[in-house]
């Protein structure tokens, strides 16, 4: 059997495989277990091998490149269109299998074990995060009931620690509700460490890239967010130009149906919403939107905050365009003295930036 084309649809243990000839028939239809599938595709000829993006759907990337094999991953979004009827493991292989022929297929970049890994340290901190702030409700909603409430904020939550932790308060609190907080307390503490160590690990790889830093002296992107990006955005060549690549994040707008009203703020693309709000939330509190345009923002006291605006929009879009410093350059100056940044003849006659 001549295999041109397989497709795989990955699972936890039981894989299913779908394979084509160079004619397009049907030559294999099988499933594998997880630890037949390096034996299995380690006896064929090289071939392309089509799977759905997905978090384990790199690991397998890089082992079956190994052995030889063209590999691509492709959006779920994308396979859909191509399943015929019914919804299982055989239609949505055959389905996989269809799609990685088409020349108009978009493909996601397979990622590294360094950019895998960076991406779990955010995802842990954020997971450690939202544990830290389950901790601060408890405490705060547990005292309200005794009547010992505090400002918003590290100073309250501090105040609230001394209260439950300070000996002197004894008869303030029941015995059992001491017992109950002090947990809660040591917890929190226990989880501040944790997360310094995550936020020093991450600043040890931001120094180590040198797209991190330079994705830093945009005014925007601080250390978390240029580690995310750099991560996340495996290959920017991939996108033809800068607002394709917020469009890809899910910056840009929706383009609405025919007949249909979109909701306001709904938002395109194929990327968790958790690096969207990490671009839309460091140092962009002056606006709602930081990508709305200069002509429509209602939101600008005044027309230096609307260039400030303005230009840091256009070095977001400018970025996978490989003009990051000047970019960077154009925003620093509209920071600092509130003027118009200066651009290229090229830049200036972008309507995209007008």
């Amino acid at each position: 059997m001549q295999f041109s084309t397989i497709g795989i649809d990955i699972a936890k243990n039981v894989f299913q495989l779908h394979s084509v000839d160079a004619a397009g028939k049907v030559v294999l239809t099988r499933q594998l277990r997880r630890r037949q599938m390096i034996d299995f595709f380690g006896k064929l000829p090289a071939c392309l091998v089509g799977m759905e993006a997905c978090a384990r759907s790199h690991h397998w990337a890089r082992e079956l490149a190994k052995l030889g094999h063209e590999v691509k991953l492709i959006p779920p979004a994308y396979v859909k269109a191509c399943v015929k009827r019914s919804k299982n493991d055989a239609a949505d292989v055959a389905a996989i299998c269809e799609a990685v022929t088409r020349p108009s297929m978009r493909f996601v970049p397979v990622k590294t074990e360094e950019q895998q890994a960076a991406l779990a340290v955010h995802r842990t901190r954020d997971l450690l995060i939202s544990q830290r702030t389950q901790l601060i409700n408890a405490l705060r909603a547990h005292l309200a009931e005794f009547g010992l409430v505090a400002e918003q904020g590290r100073d309250g939550v501090a105040k609230l620690i001394a209260i439950v932790m300070d000996e002197k308060n004894l008869n303030s609190l029941p015995a059992a509700m001491r017992q109950a907080l002090q947990v809660v307390a040591a917890q929190l503490a226990s989880l501040l460490t944790q997360i310094g160590e995550l936020d020093r690990c991450i600043h040890a790889h931001h120094r180590a890239s040198d797209v991190s830093r330079r994705l830093e002296s945009v005014p925007g992107i601080g250390v978390i967010g240029a580690t995310a990006i750099t991560a996340t955005v495996t290959e920017p060549s991939a996108f033809r130009s800068g607002p394709d690549l917020a469009a890809w994040i899910g910056l840009a707008r929706r383009h609405p149906r025919r007949g249909v009203q979109e909701a306001r703020g709904q938002r395109q693309g194929l990327k968790p919403v958790r690096l969207r709000y990490r671009w839309r939330s460091h140092q962009w509190a002056s606006v709602h939107y930081w990508d709305t345009d200069i002509r429509h923002c209602g939101q600008c006291q005044n027309m230096a905050q609307s260039r400030i605006i303005w230009a840091r929009r256009f070095a977001i879009h400018r970025w996978s365009d490989g003009l990051c410093d000047a970019a960077g350059a154009a925003v620093a100056r509209a920071w600092r003295c509130h003027a118009t940044p200066r651009l290229s003849d090229s830049a200036a006659s972008d309507p995209r930036v007008r």
